[in-house]
């Protein structure tokens, strides 16, 4: 699995990009499709507007850091 991903997901195009989104969906608390869908880009805005950036819906670098920091300590694996 490759995570952070590397690229930014909108839609995603292979098996690595649809674990980097169910990994996403997950920390989001939503339906866990691998998909990109409505709930999961909405989610997404919501994280990105809690940490001040860029609110676009996809699933970039910055923002899965940001889904990162909210986990609990104990479920992050540092």
């Amino acid at each position: 699995m490759s995570w952070p991903p590397e690229r930014v997901i909108i839609a995603p195009a292979n098996d690595v990009e649809r674990e980097a989104v169910r990994t996403a969906q997950r920390a989001l608390g939503v339906d866990v499709t691998g998909e990109m869908d409505t709930a999961t880009k909405a989610a997404l805005r919501g994280v990105q507007t809690l940490f001040k950036l860029p609110v676009t819906g996809v699933l970039d670098r910055a923002t899965a850091v940001a889904l990162d920091q909210l986990k609990h300590p104990s479920l992050r694996g540092d």
